[in-house]
């Protein structure tokens, strides 16, 4: 997946009232939100296999990507999942301090162990580290720390990084509209971002990959966004309400800034892929009884209809296919359909477990292909034996970090969250 497809994205199970003390309600709602696990694991699969295919299907490929964008169709099921649930961890938590200690927990021990790798792979010479051409070393590592790489015109150390840039820009918007009290506004918000994304493309406004980057500077614009980061996370996890408001209200600026005028992707693009997380959220609405679900479903054939024809009138271009990109978006909403539908239904545990180690089969699978290319290469003709064999040797990997990397960052950031005092 391109990118981002994101991220694979990490998620947190949002817990029934009282689930704290109750082991039995704890087991119920693990068990009820078993479809998204599932669908997680379904979508890392997807990503697996379109980014395996470079190295091991190389015809097959450049078949099927004009046809069906299997990296857009894993990375829209991530981002479905993760709006549906991001909003509800930190509204179950009520408190944005003990949603960043879990958030950042969640997502950089993994990342640090392989980032690290990857590093340590292309000092031995057993993988290749991109070039970053004139970009200076420090820049590029303030850059990726704060996960916005893909929105600070700095190129990815992995490919699947550029998803967590997105993620974090949703975190940042979240946490502003829930200090705002604007946080139940999830259609609005969701429909408003696909409309614009519509506008967009229909005023023919292109702008240029980094515009941003190009208008002030790639370092300049890397320690302006980063002191903004930092000081926006800060402020929102004071419990002084003046210096939070500030802080929250800064770090949903600054996304809103970062996304449309910065990304890697097009404006239009950028713009659906908050609309969807936010459709993601205003499903879980829905589902809670928060909303009415005719309303939900306004927003999705919105989102739908306007993610469509901003594709569409976008056109081809040399790495993109609308009809490809169109494809595999209806498809990936249609999953996420299907999973709530299915959502009473027993789960296979091979589709939960595989759910439960997807940020780990996200984040490793890159770097195990990058150690492949670098030291056997790449199949010069299809073989779909070798994506077999790569899958095999993968998901023994994803559940060691997950058990010995995952879990225990887990564990200590709900240790800090929990002495990080009363909601606030």
């Amino acid at each position: 997946m391109d990118p981002s497809a994101s991220a694979p994205p990490d998620q947190e199970r949002p817990s029934a009232p009282g689930a704290a003390s109750s082991a039995p309600a704890a087991a119920t709602q693990r068990s009820r939100l078993a479809w998204l696990d599932a669908l997680r694991g379904i979508a890392a699969l997807v990503v697996v296999f379109d980014h395996a295919s470079y190295s091991y299907l190389a015809d097959f490929r450049r078949e099927l990507m004009p046809e069906f964008n299997t990296s857009r169709y894993g990375i829209m099921v991530f981002f479905l999942v993760s709006g549906y649930i991001i909003p509800a961890s930190l509204e179950r938590r009520g408190c944005v301090r003990r949603f960043w200690v879990g958030r950042l927990f969640r997502i950089y021990p993994l990342w640090a162990v392989v980032v690290t790798a990857l590093l340590a792979a292309g000092l031995a010479g057993v993988a290749q580290v991109r070039d970053f051409g004139s970009q200076g070393v420090l820049s590029v590592a303030v850059a990726h720390v704060t996960l916005l790489q893909e929105l600070l015109g700095t190129p990815n150390l992995l490919l699947v990084l550029w998803t967590l840039s997105y993620e974090m820009a949703f975190y940042l918007l979240v946490v502003a509209l829930f200090r705002v009290r604007l946080h139940r506004r999830s259609v609005g918000v969701s429909v408003t971002l696909a409309v614009l994304a519509t506008l967009s493309v229909a005023a023919g406004v292109t702008l240029p990959p980094s515009a941003l980057s190009g208008a002030l500077g790639t370092g300049r614009l890397i320690a302006l966004a980063s002191c903004a980061m930092a000081v926006a996370i800060c402020c929102a996890c004071s419990k002084s309400p003046a210096l939070s408001l500030f802080g929250a209200v800064l770090g949903g600026v600054l996304a809103l800034a970062l996304v449309p005028f910065n990304g890697g992707v097009p404006m239009w693009e950028g713009l659906v892929v908050l609309a969807v997380m936010f459709l993601g959220t205003a499903v879980y609405r829905a589902e809670q009884g928060q909303i009415p679900w005719r309303s939900a479903a306004c927003a999705a054939g919105t989102v739908l209809a306007c993610a469509v024809g901003s594709a569409y009138a976008y056109g081809d271009s040399s790495n993109f296919t609308r009809r490809g990109w169109i494809a595999a978006f209806l498809l990936a909403a249609s999953t996420f359909g299907a999973g709530l539908a299915w959502r009473h239904r027993r789960i296979p545990r091979l589709l939960t477990g595989l759910g439960t180690i997807s940020y780990s089969v996200y984040l490793v699978h890159p770097l195990l292909l990058a150690v492949n290319d670098g030291t056997l290469g790449r199949w010069e003709r299809d073989n779909p034996l070798m994506v077999a064999a790569f899958y095999a040797v993968l998901l023994p990997v994803s559940v060691l970090t997950y058990r010995f990397v995952e879990a225990p960052g887990q564990r200590w950031g709900r240790r800090l969250s929990d002495r990080t005092g009363p909601p606030g």
